[in-house]
């Protein structure tokens, strides 16, 4: 049997890092990665033979769990009519008005196939429309890796200490205002300073990539409010938090009404998809409309809406919100037991399935609480829970994930296996 430590020697030969996404590699959390041979459920398992109950489920995606039967049977069903057509096909209709239908912000959408595209093309679409070049985004934000949005991002970049990449040229990151979250008089002073020169604010609504992080009350009234007065647009980032939170995601939640959307994760139902759709007046700059171009030969593919359709059709039936919410608040009230009970400071911000935890006395609301984080003491507590079973992720700085699989058993297992691993801290 092949081991996750022979894999790993054999695609540091092949591969940079030996991962083709960097917080694969383990490096903050220490230890080597393991290797997934499958998953189903609430679980993954190793190549190793062991069973691991994830709190990643694949970064969002796995809402109803991995390997569902309803998605896989509809992965397979498409899968005999054929893998990839270069032509519209019936599935790409189908999962547009099931958005819309979700998102009434949404009234005209673009598929992709990624989540960096559709930050990529919603912020060159937002150039576009407005016919100004500046753009607002925030620190510890992450929009993906395309160059205008890879500047103090959060994820894999700020996992690494390096919130700022190499071969992003200045040029375009003079094109980029980076904000501090959840502070309004640094965008009111940005607006004061770039009269009639910004086409957007991009952001998180809820952010999950410095951790998660929610906005103070007002925070996101106000960014509307401001872009509406400067005539920019406002793009929600629900690559994350779309679909997951609510089923219209934060704007449901919050009822803010942003002017683009983007969107990912769910819709692939754990196959590579984004999209990102607004306005029709807006969406309608884009080619073979307008003079915004963006094209992707696999942008509907058809397997992979598919899945997205079944996973959202799932949700629908399902309703599972508050189940969700339910069996987070189980996690974070276990932690917290354990934490006061060992005298550890411990914040736990959480909304439904998605949820941090932050070894800090310090209340997180931006990046830089964020990082008041004991880093070195949460790669402590991800080995020892892995140790019991429990697979985090591999970051201090990341956000949690829950899917309907984690009822029963397992939430109670990952609840024990948390406690313990914080009172041997």
């Amino acid at each position: 049997m092949t081991t996750s430590e022979q894999l790993f020697e054999r695609a540091k030969q092949l591969i940079p890092g030996g991962v083709n996404s960097p917080v694969r590699a383990f490096r903050s959390v220490g230890g080597a990665p393991f290797f997934t041979r499958s998953a189903q459920g609430a679980t993954l398992t190793t190549v190793d033979g062991v069973e691991l109950i994830d709190f990643v489920c694949t970064w969002g995606p796995a809402i109803h769990g991995h390997n569902h039967p309803r998605i896989k049977a509809a992965i397979a069903e498409a899968l005999e009519r054929g893998t990839s057509f270069g032509t519209p096909n019936p599935y790409e209709v189908e999962m547009a008005e099931l958005i819309v239908d979700f998102f009434p912000s949404i009234q005209k959408v673009r598929m992709c196939n990624s989540g960096t595209e559709a930050t990529m093309s919603a912020i060159r679409l937002a150039r576009g429309f407005t016919k100004r070049d500046k753009i607002i985004k925030f620190a510890g934000c992450y929009h993906g890796h395309s160059d205008s949005l890879l500047i103090k991002a959060g994820s894999g970049a700020l996992t690494h200490g390096n919130p700022d990449s190499a071969g992003v040229p200045a040029s375009f990151a003079r094109e980029t205002i980076v904000l501090p979250y959840n502070d309004t008089a640094a965008l009111e002073a940005a607006y004061a300073a770039n009269p009639g020169q910004i086409a957007c604010i991009i952001l998180e609504p809820y952010l999950g990539n410095i951790g998660f992080v929610k906005p103070d009350p007002g925070y996101l009234a106000f960014v509307r409010k401001i872009t509406a007065e400067h005539g920019s647009l406002l793009i929600f980032d629900e690559v994350m938090t779309g679909f997951r939170l609510a089923r219209g995601g934060v704007q449901e939640l919050e009822k803010i009404v942003p002017d683009l959307t983007t969107l990912g994760k769910i819709i692939g139902g754990g196959l590579p998809v984004g999209a990102f759709g607004g306005r029709a007046e807006i969406m309608d700059h884009l080619a073979p409309l307008g003079p915004v171009y963006q094209a992707g030969t696999l942008s509907g593919n058809p397997l992979a809406m598919a899945a997205g359709i079944a996973s959202l059709r799932l949700i629908d039936e399902l309703s599972p919100y508050i189940k969700l919410d339910t069996l987070g608040r189980q996690v974070v009230d276990a932690a917290q037991a354990a934490a006061k009970k060992k005298g550890l400071p411990l914040q736990s911000p959480q909304s439904g399935s998605m949820f941090s935890l932050f070894f800090t006395p310090t209340p997180v609301r931006d990046m830089p609480t964020a990082l008041t984080s004991d880093a070195k003491l949460f790669g402590r507590f991800f080995q020892a829970c892995l140790a019991g079973g429990v697979y985090l992720p591999p970051s201090a700085y990341e956000s949690w994930f829950l899917s309907t699989a984690h009822e029963g058993p397992a939430i109670q297992r990952a609840c024990e296996v948390v406690s313990s691993a914080i009172e041997s801290l």
